[in-house]
């Protein structure tokens, strides 16, 4: 574990003299950042002792509600746990109305016990360092899809994409529009700037298969935990220029029920120390250690579903012809499939892991898939034949379509043990297995208009 050296913390002090207040945050086990908003005469010594945050920060649900099953809120008294700054993450929020530091921190694996066993990132640093036993170093890019959405609901209540320049409200879909990318040009201005301010590596920006919906990509990293850091850091960015325009970035899986769902697709490659991809080949198929990934990535598929889908709402974007998957299938330049391989020259050859919805924690959506490309390698796992054509046609066996399915799986996987270990397994599925029981304990519009005259 690398923590930042206090010589960045003064740098940035001394550039940024109007800086008052730094927003401290850490990764909860559902990918939402949580901490608080600090003093710049805070920060040195930060970097100095770390920075105290209470265990059950680490225990909390999706609405922010301690889950006392965690272990970690009142049988270890909700206890201190100490937080360190990770190197290069001191940097602007220049969205904000005053200027305002942001700052990552994660748990110390011994001084932030007992909460540091909880800390999403350790599990992704864990697999990492797996790979990286074996002579494998993971080369990753995130790709996240959101709507933008205007903080005003329609006359029913419900989200509304937002109005564009132009004064339309867009209701088509226009997809790869060039005109709608246009509409949106002060908020994706801002977005850049943003970027080039963190040192967030954004590339192309793509008008995605809904009205408002928007995709922009990530360049890839040679450090696997370098581009999820990034992504991480880029959500928050997204919704807090979208806030500045009074807008609200939206990274629900599905949003709308007639419209498309928001996926994160992760891409992902093996090289050796000296940074060569052992995917690259000419064969469009890749290597056979490509292959053996993807045959892990399938084997382990059901037991990371909820990792991947870890919301009610996340299985409702499996819907065929979708643009999202529905079965274990790979295939080459093929988006019908769940792992996909892209074309382009040898060099470049890659899986796009295309299950997980924006809504998944991607420090644990990438743990899983690359513990799950490390079992494939280890066992010499076949995949099957390639899919070719319409692989919603041919799909023959079907990913659950429940939570509640796939949270058992994740309970009852030796597997999943083995890569997020016992005590990390134990806060997720407390967490998430609250989280299943409030969300079908409540009563609404939909029952209401089913059962309320028929049942």
């Amino acid at each position: 574990m690398q923590f930042a050296d206090i010589q960045e913390a003064r740098d940035f002090l001394a550039a940024n003299p109007e800086v008052r207040s730094i927003e401290l945050m850490l990764i909860d086990a559902n990918g939402l950042p949580r901490g608080k908003l600090l003093h710049r005469d805070e920060l040195l010594a930060i970097y100095q002792n770390g920075r105290p945050l209470p265990s059950s920060i680490l225990s909390l649900t999706l609405q922010g509600e301690d889950v006392e099953a965690t272990g970690l809120v009142w049988e270890v008294a909700d206890a201190d746990c100490w937080t360190y700054p990770l190197p290069g993450s001191l940097t602007l929020q220049p969205w904000r109305s005053t200027p305002t530091g942001q700052l990552q921190v994660s748990m110390h694996p011994t001084q932030g016990l007992p909460a540091a066993a909880a800390d999403p990132r350790h599990a992704l640093m864990r697999v990492i360092e797996r790979l990286k036993a074996d002579g494998f170093h993971p080369v990753m890019a995130v790709e996240l899809e959101f709507y933008l959405l205007d903080k005003q609901r329609d006359a029913n209540g419900r989200p509304q994409p937002a109005v564009q320049m132009n004064g339309v409200r867009p209701e088509a879909p226009q997809v790869y529009g060039v005109y709608e990318l246009e509409q949106m040009q002060p908020f994706l201005d801002d977005l850049y700037a943003a970027c080039e301010v963190q040192g967030l590596p954004v590339r192309t920006a793509i008008s995605e298969y809904a009205p408002g919906q928007l995709e922009l990509t990530l360049e890839h990293r040679f450090d696997a935990l370098q581009a999820v850091d990034e992504g991480v850091r880029y959500k928050r960015l997204v919704r807090g220029v979208a806030n500045k325009h009074g807008l609200q970035a939206c990274f629900m899986a599905k949003p709308f029920g007639d419209r498309a769902g928001c996926g994160m697709h992760l891409h992902v490659s093996l090289a050796d120390q000296q940074g060569n991809n052992l995917y690259a080949s000419e064969d469009p198929q890749g290597t056979p250690l490509l292959r053996h990934s993807i045959g892990g990535m399938m084997a382990t598929l059901l037991d990371a579903l909820a990792i991947f889908c870890p919301n009610a709402n996340s299985f409702r974007r499996f819907q065929t012809n979708s643009y999202a998957p529905l079965a274990r299938s790979w295939g080459v330049n093929n988006r019908t499939v769940s792992f996909r391989v892209p074309g382009g020259p040898a060099v470049s050859r890659h899986i796009e892991h295309r299950i997980c919805g924006a809504d998944a924690n991607p420090y644990l959506a990438a743990a899983a898939i690359l513990a799950g490309i490390h079992h494939g390698i280890r066992e010499q796992i076949d995949p099957g034949a390639a899919i070719v054509g319409n692989g919603y046609e041919q799909a023959t066996e079907f990913l659950p379509t429940d939570w509640l399915t796939a949270l058992r799986a994740l309970e009852q996987s030796s597997w999943a043990r083995q890569t997020l270990g016992d005590e990390f397994l134990k806060v997720f599925l407390a967490i998430k297995q609250t989280e299943y029981r409030q969300f079908m304990a409540e009563v609404g519009e939909q029952d209401w208009r089913w059962y309320l005259h028929h049942a």
